[in-house]
């Protein structure tokens, strides 16, 4: 099941995002960022259990972003990524958004969504204001890709 998630969830979406960002395959997230930003979380829930996480987050006046998608291991390849990743782009276009981006690891993921590379200067510079707290900063390996809604 895909859902928005409720305050209960959040020490399960930072320990799935957390174990992802250990093998340096996403950014780490806060309890106290991930409490701020609820209620831009989707999850997919299975038995009680949170298994997957993905976010959107409203950037700027048409653009949108996905960000913080993380799916359980032994729950991989079952299309809870994909579910999750419909959810937010349905939210996006309900929301008015034109436009979704990620900043990722893996493009060949988004790129099934019809994500497309574009060069990190082609987002807004509000959006680069997060990276100044990112621990990777200068050095950012993310590929940003963007998407027409």
């Amino acid at each position: 099941m895909i859902r928005k998630a409720r305050i209960e969830d959040i020490k399960a979406i930072q320990k799935l995002i957390n174990y992802f960002a250990g093998l340096d395959q996403m950014l780490p997230r806060s309890l106290n960022e991930l409490y701020e930003n609820l209620r831009d979380f989707w999850v997919a829930e299975e038995s009680g259990k949170i298994t997957g996480c993905a976010a959107l987050h409203i950037s700027w006046e048409d653009l949108a972003e996905i960000k913080s998608v993380a799916v359980a291991k032994p729950r991989q390849r079952k299309g809870l990524g994909r579910a999750l990743i419909r959810a937010c782009l349905n939210e996006a276009r309900l929301m008015g958004a034109k436009k979704a981006f990620v900043l990722t690891y893996k493009p060949e993921f988004f790129r099934k969504f019809g994500f497309k590379r574009i060069k990190h200067d082609d987002l807004p510079h509000k959006i680069w204001a997060e990276c100044i707290n990112c621990p990777k900063f200068p050095n950012c390996q993310e590929i940003a890709l963007l998407r027409q809604l």
